[in-house]
């Protein structure tokens, strides 16, 4: 499908590049990140598959620039809003065959992002204006995390692939898991990181994913299904592990020792997306379903994942799936968006978000067949990156 704009949209760019200088400057908003006297703002919400987090690297990011483009060049797989997706700048053309967009990250490096689509790897270094095609990722349904000095890490959604990305371009390495559900990274240290299987084992890496070590204990034993690891961007000790019929575990000791989380189900829970707050660890997000009615809810937690509370339920306006897409905002622990998509019937998708502080649910509807990525810029959490997906052959 085609994302579309319309003049509201292009109003919304001067206003918010306006609003990004600040008071008493007349200094443009510039894609090197030279210009302007703006400073940086927060860090992308990030996310892919209901993981959240893990599309940038959070905090203040100083040099980034709002797109100063109305059009997006290079791809049709990445666009971008300034109104919570009621208005997406427009892409050169139309998806084609099947592919999604699970990998999305805006790094710490000035106006540069990363995305995956069908296997290629592609890079926009002006605030995703336009996009250039870097390398090929063997394997399917990348999902991409930022890490500090200009790295990201591509890791194949319940597959073994994994990539170490640099100005270079992508790296392969092994590592000990067949089907990773999960990778954080040391916001300290770009080369330390984690990764998660769906046997509910933890491996931890030290130079970037070259060599890897038994992290911990894993949280459940006995027969289950693993849907989801997620990590505290802030805190790489700070896990969360989604699986079947037994909800949700977390540690804060790297996987030492490992607590049920309460709150999910009286009959247990399918826990399926897992999602914690770049602002603050102690907001961790959830979607799972309830045993026994069966029925789907996203869930909120103030204590880092140790008790929840359902805070949105499955119904005929609120359209929840197993996986749904959650993405923590960049800068607001109260509001999370969350999405449903779908090419039936050319439905489109409805890109929701959720506040906390009033507990309503706000819509906006776009034509694509589904977003499977949501990051926010660096320069500005109110403009939104969107990875899209087609599954109709496009048109």
């Amino acid at each position: 499908m085609l994302a579309k704009t319309n003049l509201s949209f292009l109003f919304a760019i001067a206003t918010a590049g306006a609003l990004l200088l600040g008071c008493g400057t007349d200094d443009p908003p510039r894609i090197d990140g030279t210009g302007g006297s703006g400073a940086g703002g927060a860090g992308g919400a990030g996310g892919a598959g209901g993981t959240g987090g893990t599309g940038g690297t959070g905090g203040s990011t100083p040099g980034w620039a709002l797109p100063a483009c109305e059009t997006v060049s290079g791809t049709s797989a990445v666009t971008f809003t300034l109104d919570d997706g009621a208005n997406l700048a427009k892409t050169p053309g139309e998806l084609q065959g099947i592919g999604y967009t699970y990998g999305l990250a805006a790094l710490d490096t000035p106006n540069t992002l990363l995305a995956e689509h069908k296997g290629k790897l592609l890079r926009s270094g002006d605030a995703g204006c336009t996009w250039n095609e870097v390398g090929t990722l063997t394997g399917s349904n990348f999902r991409i995390t930022a890490a500090k000095g200009g790295l990201a890490y591509a890791w194949a959604e319940n597959g073994d692939g994994f990539y170490r990305i640099d100005e270079a371009g992508p790296h392969a390495f092994s590592t000990p898991a067949a089907n990773i559900i999960g990778v954080g990274v040391d916001p300290a240290d770009g080369k330390h990181l984690r990764l998660g299987d769906a046997n509910g084992s933890l491996h931890d890496s030290h130079d970037g994913g070259e060599t890897w070590s038994k992290q911990g204990t894993p949280p459940a034993s006995g027969s289950f299904i693993g849907y989801r690891f997620a990590f505290d961007p802030g805190n790489l000790d700070h896990v969360l592990f989604g699986q079947s019929v037994g909800g949700g575990a977390v540690t804060f000791d790297g996987g030492a020792t490992w607590k049920q989380s309460a709150g999910l189900g009286a009959n247990g829970a399918n826990l399926f997306a897992i999602a914690v707050s770049p602002v603050e660890g102690d907001i961790v997000w959830a979607e799972a379903l309830e045993i026994g009615p069966d029925i789907r809810h996203i869930y909120r937690s103030n204590d880092g994942g140790l008790t929840f509370g359902a805070v949105v339920t499955d119904s005929a306006d609120i359209k929840l799936i197993n996986g749904t897409l959650l993405v923590p905002h960049a800068t607001d622990i109260g509001v999370l968006y969350f999405v449903f998509g779908m090419e039936y019937n050319d439905y489109g998708t409805d890109l929701f978000r959720y506040d906390h502080m009033t507990g309503k649910v706000t819509k906006t509807h776009n034509a694509n067949d589904d977003v499977s990525a949501i990051v926010a810029s660096p320069a500005d959490p109110k403009l939104l990156y969107l990875g899209l997906t087609v599954e109709n052959g496009g048109g």
